[in-house]
């Protein structure tokens, strides 16, 4: 597993389509709380477990295709892919090109919403799954994927 020069983790959280728009879209569906909100609270945390967070965020699959490939320098991933959870065969194929653990994130329980959202062809090629725990799933992931990280190198 690669390892940064001070030895400490490298996690990516890498948020698709909307989800810039978190604090503004649909509050009764995703809360207040904006996407910057979310990456200082999941930095502040990889802070205090000893953990570098990177945050990117895209609209387009193609850039988040990108940031997945690049992620494979890196130690683990936690994802919130919106949308293209549902139907986007390339970033399941990038997830699974990848061997960086990846824990797919999301804000709402998106079985509890409208019936095209129970699919997901992301989640069987990540090694773990967080939906409707709000924006305090984005912290859970990052402790998820940082398990997975301390299984992989024992």
């Amino acid at each position: 597993m690669p390892e940064s020069a001070s030895s400490r983790p490298t996690v990516l959280l890498l948020n698709g389509p909307n989800l810039n728009l978190l604090g503004e879209r649909d509050p009764a569906q995703y809360g207040a709380t904006t996407l910057a909100d979310v990456e200082k609270r999941v930095t502040d945390l990889g802070a205090k477990l000893g953990v570098s967070v990177e945050c990117a965020q895209s609209n387009h699959e193609g850039v988040l295709v990108d940031h997945i490939h690049r992620a494979r320098l890196l130690d683990g991933i936690v994802l919130n892919p919106g949308a293209f959870a549902h139907y986007s065969i390339a970033l399941r194929d990038a997830i699974d090109a990848v061997d960086t653990p990846c824990v797919e994130v999301h804000i709402s329980n998106v079985y509890a919403r409208e019936p095209f959202r129970h699919t997901s062809v992301t989640a069987p090629v990540v090694q773990g799954y967080i939906a409707g725990c709000g924006v305090a799933g984005y912290e859970l992931g990052l402790r998820a994927v940082l398990h997975r990280i301390e299984e992989a190198r024992s």
